[in-house]
């Protein structure tokens, strides 16, 4: 095999790596190494990664690990941008969970995650009518889920939240899944009022908001 085509098998386009507090998901304020990708096809509307879609640097995957390594870390999570984009993303994610990790997988629900190491723990982000991108998701990956995983929703305002119910009954999704996790778009619908209609309704979900927005605003790295 010529040497180029070695190196394209074996690398990833990453943006940064780094270590802080997971801001949300049900595992939220324990120390995580995040593992940022390059790229995403998807252009939400409230997207707060978009530093992310260009750039990066081209890192090995052994070069990934080792890094990752440094930290000492229990958990880490595989984010993006979409990480699934990039194809070589899947034996990251298996070479990380072969280390010990607890990993998580932070995807768009955009692509297929048939092929996702069933260690990883999927958390599959369904995009609502006010991101603008909600005819991207792909329902082939509802049957996929297991109680590992977790479903996502950022809810916009009260159609999105309408819109959300209505999916979490058609897939089941509260007994498909481990957790269904409701958020508010940042600075874009009042969280005081979307948590009022989540108890009001009795809803079986997690409200969340983003921690690391709360502590460090939108900076990179944090």
């Amino acid at each position: 095999m010529p040497a180029t085509s070695q190196r394209r098998d074996d690398t990833l386009r990453i943006t940064e790596i780094f270590y802080s507090l997971q801001g949300e998901t049900r595992s939220a304020g324990l120390p995580t190494v995040f593992v940022r990708l390059t790229g995403c096809p998807l252009r939400c509307h409230y997207c707060d990664t978009e530093y992310a879609f260009y750039g990066g640097e081209l890192r090995t995957l052994a070069a990934i690990v080792e890094q990752v390594a440094e930290y000492k870390p229990r958990y880490v999570c595989v984010t993006g941008g979409e990480p699934l984009a990039q194809p070589n993303c899947l034996s990251l994610l298996t070479a990380l969970c072969d280390e010990g990790y607890e990993v998580s997988l932070e995807t768009s629900g955009a692509m297929p995650v048939a092929a996702v190491d069933p260690r990883v723990v999927k958390v599959l982000d369904l995009k609502t009518p006010g991101s603008g991108e909600a005819g991207r998701n792909d329902y082939a990956n509802m049957p996929l889920l297991d109680g590992n995983d977790q479903v996502k929703f950022v809810i916009c305002d009260r159609a999105d939240y309408e819109w959300a119910r209505f999916k979490i009954d058609e897939y089941n999704l509260t007994e498909r899944a481990g957790d269904v996790l409701i958020s508010p778009s940042f600075g874009q619908i009042d969280h005081t009022a979307l948590a009022d209609w989540i108890v009001a309704d009795n809803l079986p979900v997690r409200f969340q908001l983003q921690l690391h927005k709360l502590l460090w605003s939108d900076e990179p790295g944090r």
